[in-house]
């Protein structure tokens, strides 16, 4: 994922840097730091070395402050899902076999997917994927390396992929990537799956009833639109893995401008994005893009390098709840499911959007029969207000978006009738200011996403909200320095009955300051960076109901690593 030029000439900037740099130990996508420190340094923790003046040829290797897998007391099986040294736009193809030693998938009661990663000199940060049977079960973006080289690992839970894990399958992975004179960056990579065995509990593929607590029975990748589901579907959910990439500006979409207002990014209708999802042709479901900073985001690398952004490194699927077309779709006919980005020009391409359906069946019943009885939507709001600089001055554009979706339906199930109504709301305001020449480029912004799913006597509530905070600046002295912070939060409260049965609190929060001299060689660039990033997990999820870790970096060495909980 090559940076635009970012927030317009700022990248050219940075690339340049990197060129310059060519002829020595430089890392092209990892430009240097500042004379004049961009935040005072935080004391070193108690017995550790203090902090470095300035960034050096090597760094602490990266992580992220979220919590492990959860994982079972029980029996354990590892298999190698794929093993491969990414050099160029080949993907790595190989099978993939269940482990006899763990039983069969309804005796797993966990799967946890493992990357590890290594990579050394100079390189760009890059967006990898990777699919089991067509069903895309994982998408990373990797770290931008030192010159001595760096290792990073990323766990997932993919135990909801079941179904497509009980048997033989073809296993697909790629990181695209460039290698040559300038971009020396292999970038080695082992992606293992383990298994732990339920030992005489029950699976979690339950018998017929509700099925709360039940992985999916059936997982389809959307590779075309056309889609035919199990005549039996009692639910039916779609994950999205939607992500704005590909080296456009559709990387950097929330800064992108209307076609009048002079800024490098153009998009006719602004920055406003909302990923839908149709059945045929229908209007099915509505969601918020998460706004994700790659690993060279913001034109400094400096500020990644230890802490990524929040969902860097595990980029997270959009979810809708499709149940209210299941009726439709349980005729036995093929239905066209498609995904699309609200917002990106007409013609213009850097989305993807890799999609897979979840479904789970009423095995007592051959056909399940109902039918969708409510539609109904908002207005899609969006508009965008440039407000022309003066000279010297700068420029504002001002934008609001949003849109409501209601859709319910109803299922004659071998448990009685069930109803789902499904009401998602999406809101996105940004304030976006930058000067002649875009040496000054600044962004507030906010997205929230608030959805409310009633199946039955259970409604879960989840709110979500994305924050973004930066300004990179480059002054007279070709000082290049970078200030942000990020947020992701969810609210997810369970009621049963009315009561309430079950909730959960995330945050993640990221804050950064990081200066380098551009446009010379990478030992004048003088980098320095302070990184703080925060995740906190309360209730469902959290090992013990409780996950509170801070990780906080001066010139890539950490200063502090402090648990709460």
């Amino acid at each position: 994922m090559r940076r635009h030029r970012t927030m317009g000439a700022l990248g050219a900037l940075a690339l340049a840097a990197a060129t310059l740099a060519a002829a020595g130990p430089a890392a092209a996508a990892e430009p240097g730091g500042p004379r004049a420190t961009a935040a005072p340094a935080p004391a070193a923790s108690p017995g550790t070395e203090p902090p470095p003046a300035e960034f050096g040829t090597d760094w602490h290797d990266p992580l992220t402050p979220a919590p492990p897998v959860a994982r079972p007391a029980t029996r354990s099986c590892q298999v190698t899902l794929a093993e491969a040294q990414f050099r160029d736009f080949t993907p790595y193809r190989g099978s993939y076999a269940p482990p006899a030693a763990c039983g069969t998938a309804a005796g797993w009661a966990k799967v946890v997917l493992r990357l590890d990663g290594k990579v050394k000199g100079r390189q760009y940060d890059r967006l990898g994927h990777l699919s089991v049977g067509g069903v895309e079960v994982f998408r990373t973006s990797t770290p931008e390396p030192s010159p001595d080289g760096i290792a990073w690992s990323v766990e997932k839970d993919v135990t909801h992929y079941r179904d497509t894990l009980s048997g033989p399958q073809p296993v697909e992975m790629l990181i695209g990537n460039v290698v040559n004179d300038t971009y020396t960056g292999v970038i080695d990579v082992k992606v293992t799956l383990t298994f732990y065995a339920a030992e005489g509990r029950p699976g979690t593929a339950t018998a017929t009833g509700s099925d709360s607590g039940r992985t999916p029975d059936r997982v389809l990748p959307l590779t075309t639109p056309a889609v035919t589901p199990p005549r039996n579907t009692e639910r039916l959910l779609a994950e999205v893995y939607a992500t704005g990439s590909g080296g456009g500006c559709e990387e950097y979409w929330y800064m992108t401008v209307p076609d009048a207002a002079p800024y490098s990014c153009k998009a006719a209708d602004g920055p406003y994005r909302e990923v839908r999802i149709s059945v045929d042709g229908r209007l099915a479901g509505i969601a918020a893009p998460f706004p994700t900073v790659w690993t060279g985001g913001w034109s400094n690398p400096f500020l990644w390098y230890v802490t990524p952004g929040p969902r860097a490194f595990d980029v997270q699927p959009i979810r809708y709840d499709l149940t209210p077309y299941a009726a439709l779709l349980n005729d036995g006919r093929p239905h066209r499911v498609e995904v699309s980005v609200a917002g990106v020009p007409a013609g213009q391409s850097g989305w993807s959007t890799p999609t897979n359906l979840l479904l789970w069946q009423d095995t007592a019943r051959e056909v399940v029969t109902g039918a969708l009885t409510r539609e109904e939507q908002s207005d899609p709001a969006n508009s965008s207000r440039w407000t022309r600089a003066a000279p010297g001055a700068e420029h504002r554009l001002d934008t609001e978006g949003g849109h409501r979706l209601t859709v319910a339906g109803y299922l004659n199930t071998s448990h009685g009738r069930v109803t789902t109504t499904v009401t998602r709301t999406v809101r996105n305001t940004s304030v976006h200011r930058w000067t002649e020449g875009e040496d000054r480029d600044a962004l507030t912004a906010t997205w929230t996403d608030e959805e409310r799913v009633t199946r039955g006597a259970t409604t879960v509530r989840t709110d979500r909200t994305y924050t973004m905070d930066g300004e990179t600046t480059l002054g007279a002295d070709d000082r290049l320095r970078t200030v942000i912070s990020l947020g992701d939060r969810a609210d997810t409260v369970t009621l049963r009955g009315g009561r309430e049965v079950d909730r959960s609190r995330l945050e993640d929060r990221y804050t950064g300051d990081a200066s380098y001299t551009v446009n010379v060689p990478r030992e004048q660039r003088h980098a320095v960076a302070t990184t703080s990033a925060r995740y906190r997990l309360y209730g469902t999820g959290a090992p013990g109901g409780c996950h509170d870790r801070t990780v906080a970096t001066v010139q890539g060495t950490i200063t502090q690593d402090r648990r709460r909980c």
